[in-house]
């Protein structure tokens, strides 16, 4: 799937909105059955020395002990870069400045997504 602008603001958009409200059906909604997550957080919280979780059944759990130990968990939106069939989110959370890159299928779904963090 080529991204194009309109694409990449509407996902940034509705992807903030939806942690933004800590609603973990519609921060799912955005991925595949059995996308991939990589991030240092994974290692940290989970103590998986590979960062990365598969599917949303355990993708979702992770998230879920993540929502409720930070309960005022909030992303500030700072822009959006637009890949082929990829785009960066760079937004400021909870480890100051971050980003994360998601991959799509042909669906606009995310397949994958790493994240970075300061």
């Amino acid at each position: 799937m080529k991204i194009d602008k309109a694409f990449a603001d509407s996902f940034a958009k509705h992807w903030i909105k939806s942690w933004n409200s800590h609603d973990l059906e519609a921060i799912l909604s955005h991925y595949t059955e059995d996308f991939e997550l990589q991030s240092p957080i994974i290692t940290e919280r989970m103590g998986i020395p590979e960062g990365k979780l598969k599917g949303k059944i355990a993708v979702s759990e992770y998230w879920a002990i993540g929502l409720s130990a930070k309960p005022k968990l909030h992303f500030e939106f700072i822009n959006v870069f637009i890949g082929m069939e990829s785009l960066v989110i760079y937004y400021k959370g909870r480890k100051g400045y971050s980003s994360e890159v998601f991959y799509f299928n042909n669906q606009g779904k995310v397949y994958r997504a790493v994240a970075h963090y300061e």
